[in-house]
């Protein structure tokens, strides 16, 4: 496995993970770490000052952050996807959000809220929207609304379906609703956010895909928006169980110092350890092979609907593959891996929250 995190990087995370997880939220120094190496303007393009990395960098940097610390790679994760967003903004728009250093998008995939076209062309948006990752500390909050014409009747599609657009909300115009009250993932502060009679210009609405100044943005916003959230999700939650395999070892190993297990159930339990590792890094491979594929092709403007669900389907195998890996070796790892105090208990409860995305839940 490449290197991608420098050690000193890994042990500041791992010391501060369980200190976010008693804070319920990201520890002032991950916080601090997160600012200083761009990771939350990881999809940002160097024309609004993001760092000019490619998704296939982006894929395995946040691989390693999550092998570090789930709730810090999910986190990076959500809001840096977010800002994936600046693609699609207002220019002047984009370059007065993303002028600060310490920008961060959040955001919910719900169609949570209504925006009114107002006499003067703005919008008047109401709503809310939950499970927006980084709430706690996001400066821009993207939201969905159905969109109303002036006398509150909806607008509608060719189709008959509600028309929708995402919008930009200020932090000063939203409210933190907080509800985040799972057992994993807790330092992710993935809160809900409501506003209530905000008026936003015309320019603070925005398609997902839909490019605007193309030429000056680089590759990959093209990259369809589907692939590109199965992806980066479904490596948080492998990096996530690869840490899991490693925590499980060392679990193990502690238990059989205890003298409690036969020769014969050692073995039994090293023959299952090289297998997992083994299938682990077999569907890896094959879902970066699945993806650079893909890759390859945007960049030679062949790609295709085929190579685009083959993508989606390893993102899934990817995914579950990790989750049922982490369920096979949990029950060797003793009562400390039920303790919630222990780092494979937050790992495990990690795990198992990310694993509730919609976006992989099927096969």
């Amino acid at each position: 496995m490449e290197e991608i995190l420098k050690k000193t990087v890994v042990q500041t995370i791992k010391e501060y993970a369980s200190l976010s997880e008693q804070q319920q939220s990201l520890h002032p120094k991950l916080l601090e770490l997160a600012y200083q190496e761009g990771w939350f303007k990881l999809f940002v393009p160097p024309v609004y000052g993001g760092p000019g990395k490619t998704l296939p960098e982006i894929l395995r940097l946040e691989e390693a952050i999550a092998a570090a610390d789930g709730s810090l790679g999910w986190t990076v994760t959500l809001c840096s996807g977010a800002g994936w967003f600046a693609g699609f903004l207002d220019p002047d728009l984009a370059n007065n959000l993303l002028a600060d250093e310490k920008v961060c998008f959040a955001g919910s995939g719900e169609i949570g809220g209504t925006a009114t076209l107002t006499a003067n062309g703005n919008y008047l948006i109401n709503g809310s929207w939950r499970y927006a990752s980084g709430a706690l500390h996001a400066t821009v909050f993207t939201a969905n609304c159905i969109l109303l014409n002036k006398d509150g009747s909806q607008q509608s599609t060719d189709d008959g379906n509600p028309l929708v657009l995402s919008f930009i909300l200020k932090k000063e115009e939203i409210n933190i609703i907080p509800g985040w009250s799972y057992f994993g993932l807790v330092a992710t502060g993935s809160h809900a956010f409501e506003a209530k009679s905000v008026t936003v210009p015309a320019n603070r609405s925005f398609k997902i895909n839909e490019i605007v100044n193309a030429e000056s943005l680089g590759l990959g916003f093209d990259y369809p928006f589907l692939q590109m959230a199965e992806t980066t999700l479904a490596v948080n939650i492998h990096g996530m169980s690869r840490h899991f395999i490693v925590l499980a070892a060392e679990s193990f190993e502690q238990r059989t110092g205890l003298k409690r297990y036969t020769s014969s159930q050692i073995n039994y339990f090293n023959d299952i350890l090289v297998a997992s590792k083994a299938r682990m890094n077999e569907v890896r491979t094959a879902f970066y092979e699945a993806f650079e594929l893909s890759w390859k092709a945007l960049q030679q403007k062949s790609l295709t609907e085929a190579l685009l669900s083959d993508v989606s389907t390893k993102s899934r195998i990817l995914a579950h593959t990790s989750i049922e890996i982490s369920d096979k070796l949990y029950p060797f790892c003793g009562l400390n891996a039920a303790r919630k105090e222990t780092t494979i208990n937050r790992v495990w409860r990690d795990i198992h929250t990310a694993s509730q995305h919609s976006l992989l839940t099927f096969p």
